[in-house]
This record gives structure tokens, sequence and C-alpha cells, in this order.
């Protein structure tokens, strides 16, 4: 079977009474806000699911060289990333991983605002860009420390410009603006990009990155993935006007992409950098795609949608999507995708051992880092806690 069936593979469960509720509920208020239902919304779209390319006066100079091979490698980097996804899910089910956050569905979001990115670029992820670090070089089994619990983050941030990945929800989004405000200072010729979802974009952290950053013209761009669920509140809970719209309010531009579409995501993410590196300021990016999974590992999404609806998305497939284009286009053959298969199914062999044998952590590492020059009272905690580890010795030695 191949990577891009890995959604059509997931079983699903009748969402029942409390889902169905929840959209009728969603469809009263918009008959009451007079609020138009977001199924068919208006989006930047060079791919259509059928893999048919459609043209954009905006947007196709900025993919106008795209050769076959390029597109084979974003094609080759959406069924690695979820390859790679799947199989991090599958070893948090084994008790491998305490948890995982999947990007199912996400993939071409992220991939083709990814490989819009130039080196020297800086990204600051939430918690759910494995495909964004997947194009920034950082080794998938760098991610898979912190979910097993052995670090704090596993990678350098500064030796691919790509930040840790950020838990708490939306405070990527001030630091990218702060980090945005010191490139412009120091007068580089880079671009900054924070990614967050929907749910994030009511926290109070972004509204005040967007101030900051459009009061400053920081070199910015805000990707914000927009995948219709923050958990379990539809994105029509979250807002009354479509989330790229926002911008306008705080003075800079927004533009909503289609989210399953990597060539438009690719397209839009460099004109957004473009115009941050040209001393233009922020851009906010709406990737409206869907997260076909769980939001974590820990999330049951039938407890709040109905099938319908991700049989919808899934007719929107970023990975097939591409796949037809190819196949179309005769920019790929049998052979190509075969030798890809086989190349996912080592990724996750790789994957599966390299977790397996990560070593446990030291136990008093947390003490180290917290301060540049010491502290009283973490040495005072460090030695209580030491006390505390030896007197498991002395019971084993009773």
């Amino acid at each position: 079977m191949t990577v891009e069936s890995t959604a059509a593979r997931t079983p699903r469960r009748s969402a029942g009474s409390k889902a169905g509720a929840t959209g009728t509920k969603a469809a009263d208020t918009r008959r009451r806000t007079g609020a138009k239902k977001s199924a068919d919304p208006e989006l930047v779209q060079l791919l259509t699911p059928e893999g048919k390319r459609v043209k954009n006066a905006e947007y196709d100079k900025y993919v106008a060289g795209i050769t076959a091979e390029e597109l084979r490698g974003l094609y080759r980097d959406m069924v690695l990333t979820r390859r790679f996804d799947a199989e991090a899910t599958a070893l948090q089910r084994q008790g491998e991983l305490g948890l995982w956050a999947s990007l199912l569905g996400q993939e071409a979001a992220q991939i083709g605002s990814g490989r819009a990115t130039r080196e020297d670029d800086y990204v600051f992820p939430t918690y759910r860009e494995h495909g964004v670090a997947w194009c920034r070089g950082v080794d998938p089994t760098n991610l898979l420390g912190m979910f097993r619990g052995v670090n704090n983050g596993g990678w350098d941030p500064n030796g691919n410009n790509f930040h840790l990945y950020t838990i708490v929800i939306g405070s990527q989004a001030l630091h990218a603006t702060g980090y945005a405000m010191g490139v412009a200072k120091d007068g580089a010729d880079s671009a900054v990009i924070a990614y967050f979802g929907d749910g994030a974009s009511s926290q109070g952290d972004v509204a005040e990155a967007f101030t900051f950053s459009a009061v400053y013209n920081a070199p910015v761009v805000f990707f914000c993935q927009n995948n219709q669920w923050a958990i379990s509140e539809p994105t029509e809970k979250q807002t009354r006007v479509p989330l790229y719209q926002r911008a306008a309010g705080f003075g800079f531009p927004g533009v909503r992409v289609d989210g399953n579409d990597v060539l438009a995501c690719l397209a839009v993410t460099k004109w957004a950098l473009e115009r941050a590196r040209n001393g233009e300021g922020p851009t906010l990016v709406e990737a409206y795609t869907y997260r076909m999974g769980a939001h974590t590992t820990s999330d049951d999404p039938t407890r709040y949608r109905g099938d319908e609806e991700r049989l919808a998305w899934e007719a929107k497939d970023p990975i097939l999507r591409l796949r037809r284009h190819l196949e179309a286009a005769h920019h790929a053959d049998e052979g190509f995708f075969e030798e890809l298969e086989a190349e996912s199914e080592a990724l996750g062999k790789r994957v599966r051992e390299a977790v397996r044998a990560m070593p446990d952590p030291d136990l008093f590492a947390i003490f180290e880092n917290v301060y540049a020059d010491g502290h009283a009272l973490v040495d005072e905690e460090r030695a209580q806690f030491a006390a505390y580890q030896a007197s498991f010795a002395d019971a084993e030695g009773v």
C-alpha cells in the first residue's frame, strides 16, 4: 500500500450525537451572525485537487522556473514526512513516546512554506512542524527526544536556524517578532517565519506580536495553519471573519492559500518572505488545510467531528494531488514511486531503531543552564534532589 494512502487507512468511527450537535450549533451561529460557511473559501490555488495546474497572475512568477526534478523533490519531502509522522504515531501507541502531535494532512503547507525559506532565515515552530524541520535539515529522529522525555529539544537551534519546538500556545509569535526586530536593527538581509495554528490566533501573545511587528515593520511572516480544529473547537468559534483578514486591523497584508497545494504554499510564502527582506514588514499567511488525524495521540477526534468532513478533505489530499500532477505531466514514472516507497520504509526502520536506542537522560541535567552564572537556590535544589535520589540506593541496600 502506498504512503499517500495513509490518511485513508486510519480507522473511523461514527462521531455520534455530540459531533452532530456541534455541527447544528455551528450552522445556527452562521445564520444568526450572517457569517458565511467556510467550506469553499476564496484562496490562492495553483494545483487543483485533481492535480491540474491553474494560472495565477500574481503568484505564478514565484514558481515559474520550477523544474520536474524540484517537483519530484517536493513530492519526496511530503511522502517521507508523512512516513516519519506515521512511524512516530505508531511508536507512541507502542509506549515508546509519551505523546505525539501528528501533521497528517498538513504536509503541503509545511513543505511548501519550508522550501520557500533561505538558509539564513530563522524559523520559529510550534510542536507540529515536522515537515518544516525536515526542510531545515533537522534529523527527524532528533524531533522525538522531547516526546520520549529524554531531552528538552534534541538539536541546536542555531545549527539550522530552526528554533526548538514551542509547547506554550502562541508564544513563539512573540519570540519571532523580537528576533525579527533584531534582524532589522542588524541590517541583515534575512527574514523570520513563525508558525502557529488557528487556535493560537485567539491568544493574546499572537495579537501582541501582530502589534509590535506592524509598528516596528519587522521582517516576519506569520504562517497560520488553519487545520479547522483547535483541539475540539472549530474555527468558526474562534473568529467572525476569515483568519487572514485579521492582519488588516493591524496594518499589514494577509492572504489565504490552499494549504493542501504545495505549489501555492511555496509561491505565497516566497512572496511574503520577499516582502519581509525588502523592508515591507510583516505578512499573515493563512494556509487553509485540515488536520486528518487527532490533535495529539491523547485526543479522540471522533467525539467532535463527523466522517463526512474527513472524507471531503481526503479528496483534497496534498500528496495524491501532486502525484496526479507529476503523472499527468510525465514528470515521474513508476520506478520513481517504487524507489521512494522503499526509501520511506527505510526511514521508518531508522526511526524505530533510533528511538529505542536513545539513552536515558542525565537526571541532573535539569539544573544546568538555568542561570548563566549559577544560583544559590538552584544549588540548593540540586543538593536536595541528589539526597532524594540517594535515598533509593539506601533503600535497595537494606
